[in-house]
């Protein structure tokens, strides 16, 4: 317990030293303030979008198409990487086509999805998924396969199902890889809805700063960051939680999680 208290005073200093610099080398002018901004501005303009309530609808719908390529891309990402492990001829069938569209540059999608889907979220929502689903996609899929064989075996003699095998073997010891993929996946969601944004919308937390940079307004800028930053901190510890409780049985998870 003392060692965490003091984890957290150390990484407490840290960013107070990181903003402390910050602050005074913009004050100086050794950074310039028009390229780096002042966090006091920065801060000052997230108080003004909370104080005069104008956040809220850009960051609500940020937030809602986030959450939907999430949710969206995790679960399909889990269902397709279970289907092809368990499935060797079907993993064999579509390899080269999984591999395929996983390197291709997703990003280049947003303004097909755009003219699909219209300026709407859903393609921001579907950016999101398309980088969301290949992480989790990948992490269930050698996790299934990294099973140990004997125990399936073993399960098998003691006359367990399929479905037993799925419940009690093989997700069980791909959930420590799922709820690994599902830590960076968090970040991709957030990604896809910003670089959506950015490409074509009329709000967002994207379109904010899009609109920032179009008047050189670097502090308005940083703050959209920061907030971003934030909203992806809450929702990783979220998914910090959820790891926590589900990999209860496991020490080594509930030791090491964040």
């Amino acid at each position: 317990m003392k060692s965490g208290v003091l984890l957290r005073l150390a990484q407490l200093l840290l960013l107070t030293s990181v903003i402390g610099a910050w602050y005074v080398l913009t004050e100086t002018e050794v950074l310039p303030p028009f390229f780096f901004g002042k966090p006091l501005l920065v801060f000052d303009q997230i108080v003004v979008w909370f104080a005069d309530r104008s956040i809220f609808p850009h960051l609500g719908i940020t937030l809602l198409e986030t959450l939907l390529a999430f949710v969206i891309g995790t679960s399909a990402g889990l269902v397709c990487g279970l289907w092809l492990a368990l499935s060797p001829l079907a993993a064999s069938l579509l390899d080269p086509y999984v591999k395929a569209f996983n390197s291709m540059p997703r990003v280049i999608l947003a303004p097909i999805f755009a003219v699909w889907f219209g300026l709407g979220i859903w393609s921001k929502v579907f950016l999101g998924i398309t980088l969301v689903f290949f992480i989790v996609f990948f992490s269930v899929f050698h996790g299934v396969r990294q099973v140990n064989p004997i125990w399936v075996a073993s399960a098998k003699l003691m006359g367990g199902s399929r479905f037993k095998l799925l419940r009690y073997v093989y997700l069980p010891s791909a959930m420590a890889w799922v709820f690994s993929s599902l830590h960076a996946a968090v970040g991709m969601a957030f990604v896809g809805s910003v670089i959506g944004e950015y490409l074509g919308s009329a709000s967002g937390v994207g379109y904010l700063i899009l609109q920032a940079e179009g008047v050189f307004d670097i502090n308005a800028v940083l703050a959209g960051i920061v907030l971003l930053t934030i909203c992806a901190l809450l929702l990783d510890w979220v998914v910090t939680q959820c790891e926590r409780y589900f990999l209860r049985w496991q020490p080594a998870a509930s030791e090491h999680s964040g």
